[in-house]
């Protein structure tokens, strides 16, 4: 690590941005933003459309050339935002030249392929890192500190819902689209030792558009817990809630509610076994529901994709795992192959890859 001039603080690191499509300037505008990165390439297969979203007077050099990137020893890092059927080259080609690497969601477009990438990065001792922006948002940080610290109490239920009048996908189906956000954020908030198991899937394409617009997801988790997922692109009100019921408390995050996201509920269902009576009896079990308080947590206000820059940042500067690293982009990948080979086989249980 080198340091400037001032002898206080370390050079910015040299980064390089693939893709200037959708999610491309959204990047390139946060790594610009942090004095812990310097930008210093722009790459897209489309030259003008790097150049348009770069502007006039920018200091940053749009290219359609990628080896130009590998080969630049001022780039010590990339961030991927191409389709995902592209993630395994693109990102297999930055890891070989040295670079650490960021990639969008889903970390690839198979489960095989992103363990490939997983296991080269391991061996040349790189950050890799998964873009799952929902988890850097201040409701999700807050809500995997509750879970983890078990103030919800043993883990019950998870049950998320994620529906819009969305844009239907000519590639892939509302699992592909839309799940990864749930099922990164779910992987995000367990606790170590909870892990999904299995997956049973359904989903219906009611519009004829050639792939599932709707679908739910089932999740068995390794405690026996379970998850649903909801998500859907034909529901003409926009839904985004999440619930994490728990032996002690409930937490609902609704992401939709500015004044209120998150909210912890001391309601729920007791039930106790008559300790007088004997194994060999027939044990009445004793059903009692608990009404106490809500309180609803403060939250801070900071833009979930700069929190995740600056954590892109902290694990190449300390070479460690970012909280979202390759193996949880890997972990939701294989429940999303579960899902899949579940759908097709008309929602069969099929076990989670590892």
């Amino acid at each position: 690590m080198t340091y400037s001039l001032a002898g206080d603080q370390p050079d910015p690191i040299g980064v390089a941005v693939i893709g200037a499509g959708y999610w491309g300037p959204n990047l390139v505008r946060n790594f610009q933003a942090t004095p812990s990165f310097r930008v210093r390439w722009l790459c897209d297969l489309d030259l003008d459309r790097a150049r348009r979203v770069l502007g006039g007077y920018s200091t940053i050099t749009a290219t359609d050339d990628y080896s130009a990137i590998l080969d630049d020893d001022e780039v010590q890092a990339v961030a991927i935002a191409t389709p995902a059927g592209t993630h395994l080259d693109v990102a297999m080609a930055a890891l070989r030249a040295g670079k650490h690497v960021l990639v969008e969601k889903p970390l690839a477009a198979t489960f095989d392929d992103g363990r490939r990438l997983v296991e080269e990065a391991d061996r040349r001792g790189l950050v890799l890192m998964c873009d799952h922006t929902y988890c850097y948002t201040p409701a999700v940080a807050r809500i995997r500190e509750i879970v983890r610290s078990g103030e919800l109490g043993e883990l019950h239920y998870v049950d998320s819902v994620r529906i819009n009048l969305g844009l239907v996908q000519r590639d892939i189906d509302v699992m592909w689209d839309l799940a990864p956000h749930d099922l990164s954020i779910l992987d995000f908030v367990l606790p170590d030792d909870v892990t999904a198991v299995a997956v049973a899937a359904h989903g219906a394409d009611p519009i004829g558009a050639g792939r599932s617009c709707v679908a739910y997801l089932t999740i068995e988790l390794s405690t026996g817990a379970i998850a649903h997922i909801h998500v859907n692109w034909l529901s003409p009100t926009k839904v985004r809630t999440t619930m994490v019921g728990g032996s002690k408390r409930t937490l609902v995050w609704d992401d939709l509610n500015p004044t209120q996201r998150v909210s912890i509920f001391d309601r729920g269902v007791d039930l106790t076994m008559p300790e007088e009576l004997g194994d060999d009896e027939r044990r009445e079990a004793l059903i009692s529901y608990r009404s106490g308080d809500m309180v609803a947590p403060a939250l801070g206000e900071r833009e979930a994709l700069r929190a995740m820059v600056d954590e892109y940042a902290s694990a190449i500067r300390g070479r460690r795992a970012p909280l979202t690293d390759g193996r949880s982009g890997l972990r939701v990948l294989g429940m999303l192959e579960a899902a899949s080979r579940s759908l097709a086989n008309r929602g069969e249980i099929v076990e989670v890859a590892r």
